[in-house]
């Protein structure tokens, strides 16, 4: 595999922590793949040893199929994937330990907000006074963050947050009948399975002697802590990143996590990526003379041996519509070279630019607008499969139950919870009892 000087050197350093901090398009991919197949090849390590975890399903994908091209099939049995992912592998194996059934649920955002939303009716809380999604947010922060429901509580000195802390307690409660886990609870789970057993500990500790972290910026402090319990033995530990590409803060990413690397992990080498293979020179000057204003970074300069390629343009719009009218002019005038894209921040933006395209006659396709896992009815089938999977999963009966319409309605369902509540069992547990009992 073709290497620069500074990815073999990123390559070469095996032994002991190291921090690759790779710009965009400094061939990180490249590296990863490489360190794996030398770690096999020189026969460090199993694959069952070696563990590698990326930011999306995609990247874990990837890596894969560029290491099985690398090494051959004894890819496919290192551990790779998201931490999400990682997490709910170790689960399904221990989760018992923990009082949950191998096949619990994992919940996605718009079930969380059922949850809370029912929490908020059975305590008589009003959704005006208390924002279910606001509710959400402060147990996701909180999560993000390693803390559990015990560690929100403000002592009376804010009162509204001590009435989320509250909520996140008798959420947690509602997720642990049901036999279910959201995304947060994850990491906090294995944090918690680690902590009280701690012969699993040892052993995954032992059992994984080279670790990778991709996108290191934009873990949170929770991942962090698993990360950091699992390379406290072999302490051979590579993460990637770039502190300039930290823009996940607002979901509870740290840059911290890569600027303290060093003081985190003593001993630990650095290898900067600086030369960029997919940027003309005229886009690369143009990001650090932006990015070199972050007074909190990680000292680096991209080049690259590229054409300056065309310059960076700048319009200054007068609002959102003369802005949408701008792209359709000059994709108007840009079409005949090829095919033009447009990127915006927000999905919130895409409606005014959608209306001056057609306006200008211009065909367009929306890519990503409701994801396959997202649509009502995929929701619905999967919701299925988890109740029939665990039974006590009230969050997925509680979807299907009228779906498709047998005529319950919310009354019936209330009575129902009510019913379980006061038995202690599940919904599904409390629908059975009622109908052997005739009730």
């Amino acid at each position: 595999m073709q290497l620069n000087p500074e990815q073999r050197l990123a390559v070469e350093h095996t032994e002991g922590p190291l921090l690759i901090l790779a710009g965009a398009g400094s061939g990180k991919t490249r590296v990863m793949v490489a360190r794996i197949a030398r770690i096999l090849d020189d026969k460090l390590a199993r694959p069952d040893e070696i563990l590698a975890v990326t930011f999306t399903n995609k990247a874990a994908r990837e890596l894969i199929d560029r290491c099985r091209r690398s090494v051959g099939s004894d890819a496919q049995r290192c551990w790779v994937g998201t931490f999400h992912g990682i997490a709910a592998r170790l689960l399904r194996r221990h989760a018992d330990r923990l009082g949950y059934p191998p096949g619990f649920s994992i919940l996605d955002p718009e079930d969380q907000l059922r949850v809370v939303r029912g929490l908020l009716k059975e305590q008589g809380i009003d959704p005006q006074r208390v924002d279910p999604a606001a509710v959400l947010g402060f147990i996701d922060a909180a999560k993000n963050e390693a803390r559990g429901p015990g560690q929100c509580r403000s002592d009376g000195a804010d009162p509204l947050a001590e009435e989320y802390a509250q909520l996140y307690a008798r959420y947690q409660q509602q997720l642990k009948r049901s036999g279910a886990m959201d995304f947060g609870d994850l990491i906090l789970n294995v944090l918690e399975l680690f902590r009280s057993c701690p012969d699993l500990l040892a052993y995954y500790r032992s059992r994984f002697r080279y670790i990778h972290v991709d996108e290191y910026q934009d873990t949170n402090h929770a991942q962090y802590l698993l990360v950091a319990a699992l390379a406290a033995n072999h302490r051979n530990i590579c993460v990637v990143g770039d502190d300039d590409q930290s823009i996940y803060t607002w979901r509870g990413a740290s840059i911290r996590n890569i600027l303290e690397f060093e003081r985190d992990f003593p001993g630990a080498r650095v290898v900067r990526l600086e030369r960029n293979y997919r940027s003309t020179r005229n886009i690369i000057d143009a990001a650090a003379a932006v990015i070199d204003h972050n007074r909190e970074r990680k000292h680096k300069r991209m080049w690259t041996d590229a054409a300056p390629g065309a310059p960076v343009l700048v319009y200054r719009a007068a609002d959102e519509r003369d802005e949408a009218a701008y792209v359709a002019e000059r994709i108007r005038e840009l079409r005949k070279s090829g095919s033009v894209a447009v990127f915006y921040r927000t999905n919130a933006q895409a409606r005014v630019i959608e209306e001056a395209l057609v306006r200008a006659g211009i065909g367009y396709v929306v890519v990503g607008a409701v994801r396959f896992y997202e649509r009502k009815e995929v929701k619905d089938v999967l919701a299925y499969l988890r109740f029939v999977a665990n039974p006590d999963d009230d969050v997925s009966l509680s979807r299907i139950l009228n779906v498709p319409p047998r005529g319950i309605g919310s009354a019936t369902v209330a009575r129902l919870v009510e019913w379980a509540r006061a038995r202690g069992t599940s919904m599904w547990g409390a629908a059975c009892d009622a109908a052997f009992r005739g009730s």
